[in-house]
């Protein structure tokens, strides 16, 4: 009575969850709470940025977390609402901007390091950037002007290297050291490549297309980017050059303004004291210069290495040069949003250090649209088929789990609102691969109940028996489950996190809504005579299906051979092919883009080669007319952000292209991503060993290993076969995998377990052939339910939840085949070497007394031809085996949804297994 008072309490909690679930969820509610979408599923901006500090610092946590904040003022400035700015790794920092309408003049403000510089442009300048006059000289390739330097730049320490190609063109720096710029290409100068050195103490100041004009250029604005090399010496304590800096400025004062005479837009600088007779230096030294030489004199203000203005110090009007009692001014500048621009980027200091964009992604509203389509359509299809399959295998016990995961479908949703969570696309995935986790611990515990009532026991104490022997099993899992999720949050990039985050959640929940929410209901309604009544619940009937019991153990080695041939055609596959690593691993940039009427593959190549990149990788993706497509995939190397800006404005001009999304990742976040995938399965290994070797032994946890090993290698192979790309959604899929294939393999580790003290004297391969047979069609259950709603990612996500559902189910189906052939035959191979059951090898596990053999004489049988009373020889192996299918067909015949045979779980068996236990206590044992 107790029992069904507190049943009845829980599910009042319940109950009123769910109406706290619903008042949270209804529009209009006071308390509603609004679901966060990610970019993938609304559109928006992602950047990466990544610090490069200069040669000999190191980035401390002080710098980057002053960064965050730095960025955050930057962004809120822009009147972006809900940006998600945070720090990533420990020189990263993850800026997400949801429904931006303007991503490149975000891009270009966030990531700015502002780092202010004052030159005196014609004192600075120096080499070929200055004439014999004193007037400035624009060169239009930095090749041309770093060459014509000669032996001068290897003089001393460069302050700085770059790489070009064959066609003269930039390809990497500047950078510190040539290690660096030769490190993505295997240590090797490329042929026809070439390596220029900026001399000691000059820098390479450039002044761009963005600019109204640039010192010693005729045409305004111009057209390209333009080079100068001024000196650079700001450690000297006499004469330092650039001669001022940021520093020197005061925040606060510095704004954006407009000229009173002329209306164009400026910004005005504010000085800090000693800024402020810096400043009135410099400009004495410029007006008295320009009295001299009867020209004017310029003061080069320069942010991030590039001119943003030279405005002149008139001689005549300011022969002392400029008092900046009032402050100064910046003029020049080509429009009031530039002007904006810049002050705000003065106005919140400079970043401590410099960054770079290691990844970026560009979403567009209607493929967020689309793609959150496509995931819901498959979390509805997949809760559905999972459903359905519980009605059909378990009838009111199905129902009743369809209950629970209907509860843990409403919890999932108000922990998502209630703690903030972000959806992205991979959480998603996420939340629709715990669908299948949430219905496996049903299946676990329904299995346990129907073994308890074939035991002999009423329904009621069934239940009770079958959560407190499931609880165990399905805690082992999920646990391990968590650990992979928790290595992968703490490892991955963004969006993965999404994925691991979904999955944690999700997991948790089902563990809560399979042991309390139906354990519940089930107590409530085990008091009726009516549920007391095993047929209502499939668990009369004698145990079918003959053709799983065979004799697992004596065929190992033809389970390794067949595990061994799969394993060398990947092999062979992965040496010959290689895997089709993704921009994710490579570096570069990713367009994808649909367009409303089928276009020609050669007129999307043809605009690629337009802008310089016929080196672009085309694919059609989707259904084809000829040789056109409505659905288009471009991979090619990294695009700049003008060459980016100008794809995209053409595609949607000439294409009238949408669902537009662009990812740029660099290649050395590539390889950062790597290395973390590669430490994300090193660790989740250890630390499922460890958990195995706590709860099990270290026996058992080596076969979990090996087993594991195997189902990353069929699915590495698999990729390789297929050539399919490896993204960071693979790597993913992949972890999972390690956590999940391990579900099927405790279950049958927790019934050799419990049944190892139950069969004393059987041998270790009977024991484990028993508890096979015992659970085979309980690990089946539970990948076959897992494995539905991944189809239906397969089948109806978009290309990302495809991605990621191929691996799934590579590893899922291959985590189910390992936990049978692999895990268990192994563990009896390692067992077998214990001396307890090293004595055992070859003894019959069930004899003529009962499942723990003979009894005659105390000693065990060993295997061999023996001759029953004048017949002929048997072998005893395989009389053993009909033996032990005799004794399991002995048993009453199950439903159509039992899983479980019991070919020693009747109550007759037991108190045989008793009086076989009193008859062998004797003082002394033969040996």
């Amino acid at each position: 009575m107790q029992n069904r008072r507190n049943h009845f309490i829980l599910v009042l909690l319940i109950l009123a969850a769910l109406a706290g679930v619903a008042a949270i969820g209804v529009p209009g509610s006071p308390v509603q709470k609004k679901l966060t979408k990610g970019l993938d599923l609304q559109g928006g901006l992602e950047v990466v940025l990544k610090a490069v500090p200069p040669k000999g610092h190191k980035l401390t946590g002080e710098e980057l977390n002053r960064s965050v904040s730095i960025i955050r003022n930057r962004i809120d400035k822009l009147g972006v609402s809900e940006p998600i700015v945070t720090k990533q790794g420990s020189n990263q920092i993850s800026i997400q901007l949801a429904g931006i309408h303007d991503p490149n003049r975000a891009v270009q403000i966030i990531g700015k390091t502002a780092q202010l510089q004052l030159f005196d442009l014609e004192a600075d300048l120096t080499g070929p950037s200055i004439d014999a006059q004193g007037t400035p000289v624009a060169s239009s390739r930095l090749y041309d002007l770093l060459s014509g330097l000669g032996k001068q730049a290897r003089k001393g320490n460069p302050t700085a290297f770059y790489l070009f190609n064959q066609k003269k063109l930039v390809r990497a720096g500047p950078s510190d050291t040539r290690g660096a710029l030769l490190k993505p290409h295997g240590g090797k100068l490329p042929k026809g490549w070439k390596i220029l050195a900026v001399p000691e103490g000059t820098t390479v100041i450039n002044c761009g297309v963005t600019q109204v004009v640039c010192p010693g250029v005729q045409e305004a604005p111009p057209t390209r980017t333009y080079y100068y090399l001024f000196r650079y010496k700001p450690n000297d304590k006499v004469h330092p050059v650039p001669e001022m800096t940021g520093a020197d400025l005061k925040l606060s004062g510095t704004r954006q303004d407009f000229d009173p005479n002329s209306g164009e837009a400026i910004v005005l600088l504010s000085f800090t004291g000693k800024g402020g007779s810096k400043f009135h230096a410099i400009t004495r030294d410029e007006a008295q210069r320009g009295q001299i030489r009867g020209t004017f004199q310029h003061f080069a203000i320069v942010l991030d290495n590039e001119i943003q203005s030279f405005p002149y110090i008139d001689y005549k009007q300011n022969p002392d040069g400029i008092d900046p009692i009032n402050g100064a001014q910046i003029t020049g500048i080509k429009s009031a949003g530039e002007a904006k621009d810049l002050a705000l980027v003065l106005q919140t200091g400079a970043l401590p250090v410099k960054f770079v964009i290691a990844e970026r992604t560009d979403v567009s509203a209607t493929l967020g649209k689309d793609s959150l389509k496509q995931a819901q359509r498959a979390a509805i299809v997949g809760l559905l088929v999972v459903a359905l399959f519980l009605l059909l295998l378990y009838r009111f016990l199905g129902l009743v789990a369809v209950i629970g995961l209907a509860i843990y479908v409403a919890f999932l949703y108000a922990a998502l609102l209630i703690f903030g969570v972000t959806l992205t696309l991979p959480g998603f995935a996420g939340m629709i691969l715990t669908i299948g986790v949430a219905a496996d611990a049903n299946i676990v515990v329904f299995e346990r109940i129907k073994e308890e009532v074939r035991a002999g026991k009423s329904v009621r104490a069934a239940i009770s028996a079958g959560y407190a022997k499931g609880f165990r099993t399905i805690l082992d899992a999920n646990v391990v489950t968590c650990i992979t999720a928790l290595v992968l949050f703490a490892v991955a990039t963004a969006g993965v996190k999404g994925f691991a985050l979904m999955l944690l959640i999700g997991t948790v929940l089902s563990l809560v809504t399979a042991v309390a929410a139906t354990r519940a209901m089930l107590g409530l309604l085990a008091g009726f005579r009516w549920f007391d009544n095993p047929s209502f619940m499939g668990a009369q009937g004698q145990q079918s299906a003959k053709w799983l019991q065979i004799d697992f153990m004596r065929r190992r080695y033809l389970w390794f051979a067949m595990s061994g041939a799969i394993l060398v055609i990947g092999a062979v596959a992965l040496g010959t092919r290689g895997l089709n690593f993704g921009i994710d691993f490579k570096g570069g940039t990713q367009v994808t883009f649909k367009t409303p009427q089928p276009v020609s593959l050669q007129v999307v190549r043809d605009e690629a080669s337009a802008i310089g990149r016929s080196d672009a990788i085309i694919q059609g993706r989707g259904k084809s007319v000829g040789d056109k497509y409505s659905s288009f995939q471009m991979r090619m190397k990294s695009l700049g952000l003008l060459e980016q800006n100008r794809l995209s404005d053409d595609l949607q001009t000439k294409f009238r292209a949408r669902s537009l999304g662009i990812t740029t990742v660099s290649s050395s976040f590539g390889r950062q991503i790597a290395r973390s995938a590669i430490l994300a399965v090193i660790v989740s290994l250890l630390l499922i060993v460890l958990y195995i070797t706590i709860r099990f032994d270290l026996k058992y946890a080596l076969p979990v290993i090996v087993a594991l090993i195997h189902d990353i290698a069929i699915t590495v192979g698999v990729y390789a076969l297929t050539a399919r790309e490896v993204t960071t959604s693979t790597v993913a899929a992949v972890l999972t995998v390690l956590g999940y294939s391990i579900y099927d393999t405790i279950i049958i580790f927790d019934r050799i377990r419990e049944n190892t003290p139950l069969m004393r004297r059987a041998s270790f391969a009977t024991i484990a052939n028993v508890s096979l047979w015992e659970t085979i069609r309980r690990s089946l259950a539970t990948s076959f339910i897992t494995l539905l709603p991944v189809t239906a990612l397969l089948l109806f996500g978009g290309a990302t939840l495809k991605d990621f559902a191929f691996a799934l189910l590579i590893g899922i189906a291959s985590g189910a085949y390992s936990s049978i052939f692999i895990a268990a035959p192994l563990l009896t191979i390692w067992k077998e070497r214990e001396p307890e059951f090293h004595r055992r090898i070859g003894v019959e596990g069930f004899g003529k007394e009962g499942p723990e053999g003979p009894e005659d004489d105390g000693k065990p049988v060993r295997r061999g031809p023996r001759r029953p009373f004048g017949g002929p020889a048997v072998d005893t192996g395989t009389l053993a085996l009909e033996e032990a299918t005799e004794a399991a067909a002995a048993q009453p015949t199950p439903s159509l949804g039992d899983l479980s045979p019991q070919p020693a779980g009747s109550a007759q068996s037991k108190r045989e297994r008793r009086r076989q236990r009193r008859s062998t206590r004797p003082h002394g044992r033969a040996r």
